[in-house]
């Protein structure tokens, strides 16, 4: 009877060793290629809007048709910081009492506010400039995206780990700066 679950426990150790294992790490090489993959596209598509002070619907379907060829599905957030000045008043119901400095204020403008541009209810072409989301030079773009699905590494690992999820995305990918362009 010994020597049968010994037996037993060690073939069942073969077959997570051969097979399993290798399997999950295999599965976790994916999601460092899926990562780097959209960090690359993610990369990609802020540089151009900076160099190019704008969004069009063509550009940011091309940026989620790139992330969709990973296998993963992704939250993508984006954000768009308008710089402006306001000028500084000892009294501001009084316009004579300017004091000569202007205070530097950042608005804040997110995908509720960007995608009803690019994709408004009506039929315009694509090729509309009204479906043009517009930037300045000096406005601060960001997007910051994370993939919502369980990868087979997710599954893997909680499989392995008895059904502990860390519950943390396995891809996800930050990136942005400084408008430098306005090419429009």
């Amino acid at each position: 009877m010994v020597q049968l679950i010994s037996k037993l426990l060690g073939a069942l150790l073969a077959v997570l060793l051969l097979y399993i294992v290798p399997a999950a790490q295999a599965a976790e090489r994916q999601d460092d290629i899926s990562g780097l993959n959209v960090y690359h596209s993610t990369v990609r598509f802020v540089d151009m809007v900076r160099s190019k002070g704008y969004i069009t619907p063509t550009m940011y379907n091309d940026f989620m048709r790139e992330l969709e060829l990973t296998g993963n599905t992704y939250e993508v957030d984006l954000e768009h910081m308008h710089k402006k000045y306001v000028p500084e008043y000892a009294d501001a119901s009084k316009p004579d009492s300017f004091l000569g400095n202007y205070e530097t204020v950042y608005d804040g403008y997110y995908d509720a506010q960007i995608l009803p541009v690019l994709f408004p209810d009506n039929q315009q072409p694509k090729s509309d400039q009204a479906r043009r989301y517009t930037l300045m030079a000096g406005d601060y773009f960001t997007v910051r995206l994370h993939n919502t699905n369980r990868t087979p590494a997710d599954l893997y690992e909680s499989w392995l780990l008895g059904g502990s999820d860390s519950g943390k995305p396995a891809v996800t990918a930050s990136y942005g700066g400084m408008v430098l362009n306005e090419d429009y």
